[in-house]
Formats: C-alpha cells, sequence, structure tokens
C-alpha cells in the first residue's frame, strides 16, 4: 500500500511549469463567520492560492534571511548583536516549518511517471541550483582565485555538485527528499516517519552536509507529504479561533521557546524534535492569523516568491552589509543587520520584476531546453 493511500489529498499542487515557484496550488474561498469577519477555506481548484501557506512561507524565508544576515554581519564586525537572541530563539522551528510546508502538497503528484516527478521535482531544482551556484562562483570567483589558485576554484566548483554549495543546500535537499519520499511511498507511512524520526534524534555529524541535513530535516518534509490532511484541518481550525486567544496561545509557545532555548535545552534530541513540531504549527498559526491584515500583504508575496528570494538573497545582502560596515561602523548591529535582511529580502524580488520579461528572465525561469516534459501553459 502507498504511504498516502490512507487520505485523499484536498488540494492539488500546483505544477512548477517555467517559474520557480514550488509553492501549491492553494484555492481559497472566503466565507462569513459568526463574527462577521471573512476567513480563507481551503477548496480543491487551479487558479487560486490558499493564503496562510503563503505568509507561512514568507514568515519563513524572512527568517532565513534575517539569520544568514546577522550572522554574517557578527562575524564581519566580530561583534554579537542584540538581535542574536531572537536568531537563536527562532532556530528550533525556522527550517523545520519550511521542510514541512514543501511537501504538503506532494500526494497529488507522487503517483505520477517517473519521468514527469523527475522533470517537476528534480531537474527543476538542479537546474537552478547549478545556474545559481555558477552566478556565486562568478561574482566571488577573483577572491577565490586569490586563495585556492585556479585549480582549486575548479576544484571547488566540482566539489559542488556533490556537497552543496552555500546557502543553495536548501533546494539541493528539496530534490533528494522528493526522490527519497517516491522511492518509499509504497512502505508503511508510519515506519518512515519513524525511521525519520530517530534519524533526526541521533547524533548524526559526518561533516557531509547532504547526510547531515538529511538526518536532521526529512522528518519534516516527509510529515508534510503524510499528514498534510491534519495540517490542513489544523490550519482551518485554527482559523476559526478568535484573533486574541491565537495570539495568546502563540505568546505562550513563544515564552516555552524561549525558555527552553536559553537553558540550553532546545538541541536535547526528542526536545528539539518536538520543538520543531510545535514551532512549524506556530507559524501555521500565525500565517492564519495574518491573511486577517491586509497590511501583511507583502510578507504573503515574499511567500509567493520563497525560493526566488532565496536562490538571489546572499548577492544583496553580502554587498549591503559590506556598504553599511564601512559607511557606518559604529552604527547599532543589530540595526545594521535589520537593514541588510530588508536588502536580502527586497532585492531579489526587484530583481525579478527587473529580468521576467527580459532575455535574462532565465535566471528564474526555467527554459524549455531544461525539460523532460513539455510545460502545461
Amino acid at each position: 500500500m502507498r504511504a498516502h493511500a490512507s487520505f485523499k489529498p484536498e488540494l492539488r499542487s500546483q505544477s512548477p511549469g517555467l517559474w520557480l515557484t514550488a509553492g501549491p496550488d492553494q484555492r481559497a474561498t472566503r466565507v462569513k463567520t459568526g463574527t462577521g469577519r471573512s476567513k480563507p477555506v481551503a477548496t480543491s481548484g487551479q487558479h487560486d492560492r490558499i493564503d496562510w501557506v503563503d505568509y507561512t512561507k514568507g514568515i519563513c524565508i524572512i527568517l532565513v534571511v534575517m539569520m544568514h544576515s546577522t550572522l554574517g554581519v557578527e562575524k564581519a564586525a566580530n561583534e554579537i548583536s542584540w538581535l542574536n537572541g531572537f536568531i537563536e530563539w527562532a532556530r528550533p522551528f525556522r527550517m523545520p516549518d519550511f521542510f514541512l510546508i514543501s511537501g504538503l502538497f506532494l500526494a497529488s503528484r507522487i503517483g505520477r511517471p517517473w519521468r514527469s516527478y523527475l522533470d517537476t521535482k528534480v531537474l527543476h531544482f538542479a537546474y537552478f541550483y547549478i545556474l545559481w551556484m555558477t552566478i556565486q562562483f562568478l561574482t566571488k570567483g577573483y577572491s577565490y582565485y586569490l586563495d585556492l589558485g585556479a585549480g582549486g576554484v575548479l576544484a571547488a566548483y566540482l566539489v559542488g555538485f556533490v556537497e552543496p554549495f552555500g546557502t543553495l543546500w536548501f533546494i539541493y535537499l528539496l530534490a533528494v527528499f522528493f526522490v527519497v519520499t517516491k522511492l518509499a511511498s509504497r512502505l508503511p507511512a508510519l515506519a518512515v516517519f519513524t525511521v525519520a524520526a530517530l534519524l533526526e534524534m541521533a547524533p548524526i555529524a559526518t561533516g557531509y552536509m547532504v547526510i547531515d541535513e538529511f538526518a536532521s530535516r526529512y522528518v519534516y518534509f516527509f510529515s508534510g507529504y503524510w499528514l498534510a490532511r491534519h495540517v490542513l484541518a489544523y490550519s482551518t481550525a485554527v482559523g476559526k479561533q478568535p484573533t486574541l486567544l491565537i495570539l495568546a496561545g502563540l505568546a505562550l509557545w513563544g515564552m516555552v521557546n524561549a525558555l527552553l532555548v536559553v537553558n540550553g535545552l532546545a538541541t536535547v534530541p526528542g526536545i528539539d524534535l518536538a520543538l520543531g513540531f510545535i514551532g512549524a504549527a506556530a507559524v501555521v498559526a500565525m500565517g492564519v492569523i495574518l491573511t486577517r491584515f491586509p497590511v501583511a500583504t507583502a510578507i504573503r508575496y515574499c511567500g509567493e516568491n520563497s525560493i526566488v528570494i532565496y536562490l538571489a538573497f546572499f548577492f544583496f545582502m553580502a554587498g549591503t552589509r559590506v556598504v553599511l560596515l564601512r559607511l557606518v561602523p559604529d552604527f547599532a548591529l543589530g540595526l545594521i543587520s535589520l537593514a541588510v535582511t530588508a536588502a536580502g529580502v527586497i532585492g531579489p524580488v526587484l530583481l525579478f520584476w527587473a529580468v521576467r520579461h527580459t532575455r535574462f528572465a532565465f535566471i528564474f525561469r526555467r527554459p524549455r531546453w531544461a525539460m523532460l516534459a513539455t510545460p502545461k501553459l
């Protein structure tokens, strides 16, 4: 029996098509509740998107950019900023939620023929990984050349095909997760989940990123795929609650999470797994509540283009960091980190807008020659 045979997916996943958007096809209708407030309700469809998913991904990508921005500023300044505490607080759930959402809409596609599946779930990410790894090498090439020489640069580039390069490890792992999940789809889902959970709790530190990150992250991706119906039901239940009640629950979770982080318990095997899932549930609740506030639409847009931001943020982040630390070296590092974060989020979006209708669209748009299957337009 297939691992996903126990439930029927409530939504079809959106084909990545030509654009680098790995998100689901999320149709949302709005109904009036007893409070007079309209709330999104998930239904099957092909055109709209479930709002909370994009808000949740938006939160995640902003947190990821903030982490890299803050740690980069602190390393360059050789000093810890006040923002570091927030970065550590978010560590238990920052990536678990991202991976859980990434697997959420896989069930409707996992039964497709391997050719189609590999095209949309592996080659799609491989194209952008190789392209952006090359772009990163070109932008950093001179410094690499000074440190490694021509032969060293070539060797480092080739290593990037087996050892994920820099910030691009996420999309590398996504392709691996999609393949493993399809291969395991005929196995009992509970058994796969159990093994994945044990791997997350095991002290695996081989030094090889694919193995180490697979062990610590796959349980969340598989859970998103396997427990999709329950995640969607949970989001619907949260959406029926008053805003103040949701905020109270989030405040309680935030304090417990902070207490465990401060006391060094957040990394204890078992506790870290629980915090990952509880934190993911909290971020889903944040996404649900943000759908009620039009002012948060920018976060939704970031979620819709989360992979675009993930691919290109390094360039804007690094450039802004260098400029600000040179121009205002005595400015508060936390504020510099926030400014660098803003540049890392906004810059890729502006680049996306600038190139999407030009000959350079290929940096965010997979050309037909890089496809195994004919795209459905």
